[in-house]
């Protein structure tokens, strides 16, 4: 940005603050005026200088803070255009002028920022003499220690900027022979000083707190950090001469339980490596890597070790950036040194190990290593062999698993030059592999096939053979391998292959057919296996084999052969190497690398793999014979791999070859089509049922084949399958058929000769298409679709008819029920615009119903759409409606290219269709509301709201295919666009209700969102009661446990059911069992047990203590509520009541009993006369009552007469139920209804001792 766009952005200030700045700029440019003077940076420059002396000339330093803040900003702003001459020679008066600001006592920190900026522009323009001044003098020396000072200020914006000026600074020396500025080692020395200062001040305070969590926890260290990070960002790093301390003080640090602390240290290592990676900064390594080696921790020091193994690993990484060679060849030295941590006994120390070791082998093994090595580096490559192979030692045996990551990094790293150097490995991971003890075996899998991958199979059996054929005594077999095999083999010899695995299938295949006919053993199905895993192993042969040309020859040809016809469990595996085989060396001719990094890579050239594939090409034609009588034999839902091996031999086939299988499947088609055409009507019938196990005709198979060889056809065949195609469309009577037929021409685009063939024979293309379009079936119409699309694709502008031809087809198959079909219309459609759009003319005289006199149109998009709203006028509602969903597709596309009056006429044309009273066209017009609403413009859009909220509206109450959803939806929509006032204002009366509805609901969500947000922002108290959620209290509650204030034994506090929240009980602190009566177990095995496990400790209930009775006036007493607590303690009982348990007096039994009367009690919902619901409405009549159902009578009777026992009504009686409720609950008042009122006698509420407690209906304690 020039210096006159910033000065114009402050001379129009958004913002309250810059006001100030920009009547300083102002006062500056009218000053700069009335003398004459250019407006250039300098006359800027020189004029901001002197008002800053006006601004800071008080003793205190600056006098006007407001003014001194604006006119260093505007330096700031204006340094950086002034040139570099007269900044070295004006030096000291600038800085002088600069300088209070910087020093003063009540300067800002925007005040400061700017002055730093200054300081910065200042110090980048001086050379190297004005750098050699003391630091005693006015000097750069001078200006850089003021700006160490503020890099640790505590304010962050101001220290955050003098430390990107350090920053700048040091990455602009001036012209020295030396790699660092200056000042870098002044800068260094500071820095750490100011860390070492920071780190002291901490230790004392960590002495005197006694915390060991306390420990570098000052935000001085971590001020410090960032200053020594800003000064080894620079360009030339951190200065050679201070690298040792700096190592000895990060070490230091890296021991600080603050894991913030540990990182910023491996940062500031980061940095630096990533600084020294630069050539002409590579001297510097050697020293660093020196440094952190002498810095070397204890064994033990679980703490310290992992960091400087980091350190370690990230100094060799860079070092073999720089210095490859080198760096390799101290490997073995580095790797070995390493490797004694892996029997540490700290976890952590032998992670940090192995990965170590395993960043060792990734970055430190050049690939010339491997592509040529030296003698020199094939002896380093043994060393590294025996270190790694040393780590399977016992020693090693508590880090095995992170050895198992660094031998599996190993073979990576070496990759085919593993062989011979890790024998010893796969010899000692194989005989743990083989231990029925060991526990390690998926990761020696891992292992053993990146052995695999690297050695080769042939290596890794030799030293593990599988021992399956002639096994030995004491030699265990090793089946287990033949898996491992199938994923890793890769790259290697084919001729392995037929030596070892074949004779092994034959082997086994044999003593499944000396098995004869009879029920298969266990025996025999491990022996068929056997065999399907050994051709398992076939496709990762067949993967670039480096033996194609000599192993793959003509009797192991004619073995596959004979395989594909006999065994048919085989074909996948056998199809998948056969096809590998082929698209393998394709790919490597396809890939753009390098001849030296395809022989990296996988040991081939290109020249390599086209041999390959000429070898290949000699027994296509053959393979070919045999895969197509292969395919015709197989069902067709185990055809799809079979064809695309198919497909592949057909790429690599000569054309000779091609254009004689050609010949023989047209003429087996034809023959196959004429026999079809004889065949009765009755036979033809029954060919037509399906069914899964049955072949298919002869036809079809041939069709299949005939497309896949398409695309390789040269261009003299294509008039014998045009005869073939144009024979194969009008037949109705095969749908299937007919389909495969219409595949063909989607299939043909896809090569060039196809698109040659499709343009040159366009037109007999067309009039094919054209006449077969009342043949066309229901199954064949996605598939038309997407010919008729090739066809308009390869469409020249001078037969444009072709498209008004077919639109009907198209516009119609819209509403097709097949979604599949519906997008390829979609697709149809968008494709006849874009080539509409392109131009050119339309002979209407040719096209069908047409005229022979019509004129010539001109192609363009409003033709186009011209044409499809010519369906606006049909005579069905399923026409107008699949007219209306092709304009939504194709406005939807092309709004961006149509002219302005186009787009409102088809709106205005459009929305007159929402009054129509036909609902299929009315759930188009919807979705053309729809993409409007969503797609046009608002100018467009907004004036046509008049008309379309009435009408969407009128389709508001229709619930009809979703109508009102989707009105709904819509209007939300243009609440959205529009705002609610202007969709209001075009509302009826009698709709007004809906768009009300939507505003209310959106400020609800809105509202709830918000109050969502602040309840997560408040500190959630968790909740501690006597229920264990709000949904229990909600349902067991009662509004009487509001007022309960019951003491708990155990935790000696009040407990309030509502509002009641203790802080000091969070949730999920443990897990507690609610106890049960009579200190019975909890059966956890009952489905009940959840119900009395709690994440809450369980309160334990007991009576409240002895209170005063309370009487009225006359002195009688009174029961508030018919507590029959209060009625224990007027009579002087202080046993606990327990033994009611009645709903909601807050244990969990007493809520399943709330629950319970719920549903059975009293005021329970119940059924009358015809299964109608009654309620009942009916109060008691006293709070010092109680009432017992009529019916049980008898048995209150008896209770008087002295029957129960102590007094204690019999409950879950033979004849019926004795029930005792709370007055308070209500129920069914009145002689009428049976019931008899008895006087409250606390004594019959109370249980006498040893008395069992039986209830019905309700939950009982405990888990019978």
């Amino acid at each position: 940005m020039s210096l006159e766009e910033k000065l114009e952005k402050i001379r129009s200030p958004k913002l309250q603050n810059q006001k100030e700045t920009a009547i300083v700029l102002s006062a500056v440019e009218d000053t700069l005026k009335e003398q004459q003077h250019d407006q250039i940076p300098t006359a800027y420059f020189a004029a901001l200088l002197a008002l800053l002396n006006q601004a800071v000339t008080s003793p205190n330093g600056v006098g006007n803070t407001d003014l001194a803040s604006s006119v260093v900003y505007l330096l700031d702003i204006v340094i950086e255009h002034v040139s570099a001459g007269l900044l070295r020679s004006k030096f000291s008066q600038i800085l002088a002028s600069i300088a209070p600001a910087l020093t003063s006592e009540n300067a800002t920190a925007s005040l400061l920022r700017s002055s730093i900026g200054c300081l910065d522009h200042l110090l980048v323009a001086q050379d190297s003499a004005a750098w050699s001044l003391p630091q005693t003098q006015i000097s750069p020396r001078r200006a850089i220690a003021g700006l160490l000072t503020l890099a640790s200020d505590q304010r962050p914006k101001v220290r955050k900027r003098a430390q990107d000026a350090i920053t700048h600074i040091l990455r602009n020396p001036p012209p020295t022979p030396s790699l660092d500025h200056p000042v870098a080692d002044m800068c260094a020395e500071t820095a750490l000083r100011t860390l070492s200062n920071a780190m002291a001040v901490s230790s004392a305070a960590k002495r005197r707190i006694k915390d060991p969590m306390q420990e570098y926890n000052q935000p001085g260290i971590i001020h410090a950090l960032q200053l020594v990070k800003a000064i080894a960002s620079a360009s030339g790093g951190w200065p050679g001469k201070k690298i040792e301390p700096l190592c000895e003080v990060l070490m230091g640090l890296s021991k600080s339980n603050n894991e913030y602390l540990t990182m910023a240290a491996f940062d500031v290592f980061e940095i630096i490596f990533q600084g020294m990676a630069e050539q002409f900064a590579s001297p510097k390594l050697p020293k660093l890597m020196e440094a952190v080696i002498e810095l070397k921790p204890s064994q033990n020091d679980s703490q310290l070790l992992p960091p400087w193994i980091a350190v370690i690993s990230r100094g060799y990484d860079v070092s073999a950036q720089i210095n490859s060679e080198g760096t390799f060849h101290k490997l073995p030295e580095v790797f070995a040194r390493v490797s004694e941590y892996l029997s540490s006994a700290s976890h952590e120390v032998r992670v940090s190990a192995s990965e170590c070791l395993i960043s060792f082998l990734v970055n430190c093994v050049p690939d010339s290593v491997i592509a040529d090595p030296s003698i020199l580096d094939e002896k380093t490559l043994e060393k590294v062999a025996r270190s790694a192979e040393n780590l399977l030692n016992v020693r090693f045996q508590a880090a095995w698993m992170e050895v198992f990551n660094v031998e599996a990094a190993f073979f990576d790293a070496l990759r085919w030059r593993a062989n011979p150097l890790a024998r010893g490995i796969v010899t000692a991971i194989g005989e743990l592999r083989s231990s029925d003890s060991f526990n390690g075996k998926k990761e020696t899998d891992v292992v053993l096939g990146k052995a695999v991958q690297s050695m080769g199979p042939a290596a890794v059996l030799e030293i593990l053979p599988l021992n399956l054929v002639r096994s030995q005594k004491g030699q265990p077999g090793r089946a287990w391998l033949l898996p491992l095999l199938r994923d890793n083999v890769i790259n290697t010899h084919l001729a392995h292959f037929k030596t070892e695995f074949v004779p092994l299938s034959e082997s086994m295949y044999q003593r499944v057919i000396d098995h004869g006919e009879s029920k298969k053993t266990m025996e025999v199905k491990i022996f068929e296996t056997i065999v399907r895993q050994t051709w398992a192993l076939f496709p990762g042969y067949s993967n670039l084999p480096l033996d194609l040309v000599q192993a793959f020859d003509q009797d192991f040809a004619e073995l596959l052969s004979n395989l594909l016809y006999s065994q048919p469990e085989l074909r996948p595996d056998i199809c998948r190497g056969l096809q590998t085989l082929v698209e393998s060396n394709q790919e490597i001719l396809r890939v753009d690398a390098d001849a030296d990094e395809l022989l990296l890579r996988s040991r081939i050239t290109k020249s390599n793999a086209q041999k390959n594939l000429d070898h290949l090409a000699v027994f296509a034609g053959n393979l070919l014979a045999v895969l197509f009588n292969v395919y015709s034999q197989t069902l067709p839902q185990f055809r799809g791999y079979i064809l695309q091996c198919i497909n592949a031999y057909l790429s690599i086939t000569q054309e000779k070859e091609l254009l004689e299988t050609f010949a023989r499947v047209t003429e087996m088609l034809e023959t196959a089509m004429n026999e079809t055409n004889l065949k009765s009507p009755l036979a033809e019938q029954k060919s037509k049922e399906p069914s899964p196990n049955q072949m298919p005709p002869t036809t079809h198979t041939l069709m299949d084949l005939l497309i896949t060889l398409s695309i390789y056809l040269p261009l003299p065949t294509f008039p014998q399958l045009f005869r073939l195609t144009s024979r194969i469309l009008p037949l109705s009577t095969d749908p299937q058929l007919q389909k495969k037929a219409y595949k063909l021409l989607p299939r043909l685009a896809t090569s060039a000769n196809g698109a040659l063939a499709l343009r040159n024979r366009n037109q007999d293309l067309q009039t094919l298409l054209l006449s077969s379009a009342e043949t066309a079936t229901a199954p064949t119409r996605r598939d038309r679709l997407l010919a008729l699309a090739t066809t308009v694709d390869h469409l020249p502008n001078s037969d444009l008819h072709f498209i008004p031809s077919i639109l009907s087809e198209a516009v119609i198959a819209t509403k097709e029920v097949n979604e599949k079909a519906r997008l390829a219309a979609f697709e149809l459609l968008v494709l006849m615009g874009r080539k509409m759009e392109v131009g050119g003319t339309i002979d209407q005289s040719k096209i069908p119903h047409m005229d022979a006199g019509a004129p010539t149109a001109k192609a363009s998009l409003e033709e186009f759409f011209t044409m499809v709203s010519a369906g606006l006028v049909g005579e069905t509602p399923h026409m107008v409606s699949a007219s209306i969903t092709a304009l939504t597709r194709i406005l939807y596309e092309f709004h961006g290219q149509l002219p302005k009056m186009v787009i409102e006429d088809l709106v205005s044309t459009l929305t007159l269709f929402l009054t129509s009273n036909n609902r299929e066209i009315v759930r188009s017009c919807l979705g053309f509301t729809k993409v409007i609403i969503v797609s046009l413009p608002v100018e467009i859009v907004q004036p046509r709201l008049e008309a379309l909220v009435p009408g969407l509206l009128g389709w508001s109450k229709e619930h009809k295919s979703r109508f009102r959803a989707k009105v709904k939806h819509i209007i939300e929509r243009m609440i959205r666009r529009f705002g609610h006032h202007e969709v209001e204002r075009w509302c009826p009366e009698d709709g007004k209700k809906l768009v009300q509805n939507i505003r209310k609901t959106k400020e609800r969500k809105k509202r709830k969102k918000t109050e969502a947000a602040e309840e997560d922002a408040e500190k959630k108290i968790p909740r501690k009661g006597r229920f264990e959620s709000e949904y229990e209290e909600a349902i067991y509650g009662s509004e009487d446990d509001e007022d309960s204030d019951i003491a708990s034994d155990d935790d000696d506090q009040a407990l309030r059911m509502k509002g009641g929240n203790q802080t000091d009980a969070a949730p999920g602190k443990g897990t507690y069992i609610t106890e049960l009566p009579d200190d019975e177990p909890l059966d956890l095995l009952s489905a009940h047990a959840l119900s009395h496990i709690s994440t809450f400790k369980p309160v334990h209930f007991k009576p409240r203590s002895q209170t005063k009775a309370k009487v009225d006036v006359d002195g009688k007493l009174v029961f508030g509520n018919g507590d029959a607590r209060a009625a224990a303690d007027v009579n002087g009982d202080k046993m606990a009541l327990d033994s009611l348990e009645e709903p909601g007096d807050g244990t969990l039994e007493g809520g399943i009993n709330a629950y319970v009367e719920a549903i059975r009690g009293r005021d329970a919902v119940q059924r009358g006369r015809g299964g109608r619901l009654k309620f009942s409405n009916k109060r008691n009549r006293g709070g010092d009552e109680m009432e017992v159902d009529g019916e049980e009578a008898g048995a209150s009777r008896k209770e008087k007469s002295g029957r129960g026992t102590l007094g204690i009504a019999k409950r879950g009686g033979i004849n019926g139920s004795s029930r005792i409720e709370k007055a308070e609950r209500g129920g069914r008042g009145g002689v009428g209804n049976g019931v008899v009122k008895a006087k409250f006698d606390p004594k019959t509420q109370r249980k006498g001792l040893g008395v069992q407690k039986v209830r019905v209906g309700k939950a009982r304690s405990g888990i019978r």
